[in-house]
C-alpha cells in the first residue's frame, strides 16, 4: 500500500520537533500549509470539446520569505502530494539557508497525451486560476515533473497580461531569452553529483571509483549521471518507467541522455542488457540515487538495498519505514531536502537576477551553488554526528530551528517555555 506523502512529512516534522524540544504549537503550525488553492481550468481541445483539469497550489509556510516551488503537470498529482511538497520545500529553503518558505503547484494531467497547442491552453489557465496568490513578492513558481522551461515562457507571458507589465521574477526556470538563469537546466543533477562526492568523502569513498545505480532518467537523473561521471565516477545502472539497463563496465551516461532525447526510454541502449526496478535497487553498488517520484524505495525492498550511500535526488523517495531499514543496515542517507535543494538554490539566483536586471555567467552560478551546498552539508554531517542522528533528522532540525526563530521573531507565536537543544 503507497504511502501517503502527506503522512510521511508530518512524521519527519514531529520527530524533529521533539528532539529540538520545541513546544506541541510549532507542530501544529508546520503540520499543515498555511494556504492551499484549488482550482478547475477548462480547456479547449484541438477537437473543439472542453475538458476540465483540477489543479492546485500550496503555500506551506512564509516565515522566511515568499513561496517557493515548482508546478508538477502528472496524472497522479493529489491534493496531498501537492501539500506534502510544498512542506518538503520550506525545509530544503530552510536546510541551505534560503529566504523562502516553500510553495507547490499540481495539476493532474498527462502532458504527454495533449498536443502543444492544448499544453499552453492548460499552462495559461492554471496561472489565470492562481494569479492572485502568486507574485514576485508572494509566491515565485518554478518548473517540475511534466513542466519545462517553455511551459514557465507561456505562464510568465500570461500573468505579464493579467497584471500589465513585465514580472520576469514571477517565476523561475525560464528560457534563457525570457530572463532565465544559466546553469538552472542542470542545476539539481549538478548538487546532486556534489553531495555525492561530499558524503563519499565521509565514508573514506573517493567518488572516482565508485559505482551508481540511478533510478530516474529524466532532467535530474541524466544531469546526475552526465555529473558525476564527470567528477569520475562509474554509471552502472540506469531505470526509468519503461525499463532498464545494466553494464558493469560502465554506461556514457552522455550517450544515454542522447538516446533518451531520441526515443523517449532508457531501454535498448547500446552495449548494456535489461535490468528492472526491482535490480536496480539491489544492485551492489557504492552510490543508489532514486531520482524518480515519491516512495520509491519501501519496506518491500529496502532490505535488498546494498549500496553504501543513498543519494535522494526526487523529493520523498523513501518511506519512513525503509528509512529505519536502511539506518539499521548501517546505509547513509542524504535526504532529499539537502540532496537535490540545487534547483532551488539556482532558482533562487534567477530571482535575483530578474529583481536586478543583472546577470551572472554560468562559471559564477555554478560556484556559488557550490558553496551554499557544501556549507549545508557540512552543517547537517556536524549535528548529525553531534546529537547522534542520521542526516535526514539533522536536516529537519536545522530547517525547523530557522523558521522556528522567524516565526518567534515575527510574533507568531510566544517564546518556548522549553530550551531548544540547538544553541
Amino acid at each position: 500500500m503507497a504511502v501517503n506523502p502527506l503522512k510521511a512529512v508530518q512524521e519527519q516534522i514531529k520527530n524533529a520537533c521533539e528532539l529540538l524540544n520545541l513546544e506541541e504549537s510549532v507542530y501544529e503550525i508546520l503540520k499543515e500549509p498555511l494556504r492551499v488553492m484549488e482550482v478547475s481550468i477548462p480547456v479547449q481541445m484541438d477537437d473543439g470539446t472542453v475538458k476540465v483539469f483540477k489543479g492546485y497550489r500550496s503555500q506551506h509556510n512564509d516565515a522566511l520569505g515568499p513561496a517557493k516551488g515548482g508546478i508538477r503537470f502528472h496524472p497522479d498529482v493529489t491534493l496531498d502530494e501537492v501539500k506534502a511538497l510544498s512542506m518538503w520545500m520550506t525545509f530544503k529553503c530552510g536546510v541551505v539557508g534560503l529566504p523562502y518558505g516553500g510553495g507547490k503547484g499540481g495539476v493532474a494531467v498527462n502532458p504527454q497525451e495533449l498536443s502543444p497547442t492544448e499544453l499552453e491552453r492548460l499552462s495559461r489557465g492554471y496561472i489565470r486560476a492562481i494569479s492572485s496568490i502568486i507574485g514576485p513578492e508572494k509566491d515565485i513558481p518554478a518548473p517540475d515533473v511534466g513542466t519545462n522551461a517553455q511551459v514557465m515562457a507561456w505562464m510568465v507571458d500570461e500573468y505579464n497580461k493579467i497584471v500589465g507589465y513585465n514580472s520576469p521574477a514571477v517565476i523561475t526556470g525560464k528560457p534563457l531569452i525570457y530572463g532565465g538563469s544559466k546553469g538552472r537546466v542542470d542545476a539539481t543533477g549538478y548538487g546532486v553529483a556534489l553531495i555525492a562526492r561530499e558524503a563519499a568523502k565521509k565514508l573514506e569513498m573517493d567518488i572516482k571509483n565508485c559505482t551508481v545505480a540511478i533510478q530516474g532518467y529524466g532532467n535530474v537523473g541524466s544531469y546526475t549521471g552526465i555529473h558525476l561521471q564527470r567528477l569520475g565516477a562509474k554509471i552502472v545502472g540506469v531505470v526509468d518507467i519503461y525499463g532498464g539497463v545494466y553494464n558493469e563496465r560502465g554506461i556514457d551516461a552522455e550517450k544515454l541522455a542522447e538516446h533518451v532525447r531520441k526515443t523517449g526510454s532508457v531501454k535498448d541502449f547500446e552495449g548494456t542488457t535489461s535490468l528492472t526496478n526491482e535490480e536496480l535497487f539491489a544492485l551492489d553498488v557504492d552510490v543508489l540515487i532514486p531520482a524518480a517520484l515519491e516512495n520509491q524505495i519501501t519496506e518491500e525492498n529496502a532490505p535488498n538495498v546494498k549500496a553504501r550511500m543513498v543519494c535522494e535526488a526526487a523529493n520523498g523517495p523513501t518511506t519512513p519505514e525503509a528509512d529505519r531499514i536502511l539506518r539499521e543496515k548501517g546505509i547513509f542517507v542524504v535526504p532529499d531536502i539537502l540532496a537535490n535543494s540545487g534547483g532551488v538554490i539556482v532558482s533562487y539566483f534567477e530571482w535575483v537576477q530578474n529583481l536586478m536586471n543583472y546577470y551572472w555567467t554560468e562559471e559564477e552560478i555554478k560556484e556559488r551553488q557550490e558553496i551554499v551546498m557544501i556549507n549545508a552539508f557540512n552543517n547537517i554531517y556536524q549535528l548529525a554526528q553531534e546529537y547522534k542522528v542520521d542526516m535526514r533528522t539533522a536536516a529537519y532540525m536545522i530547517a525547523i530551528k530557522r523558521i522556528y526563530e522567524a516565526m518567534k521573531v515575527r510574533g507568531w507565536m510566544v517564546a518556548s517555555s522549553k530550551n531548544m537543544r540547538i544553541p
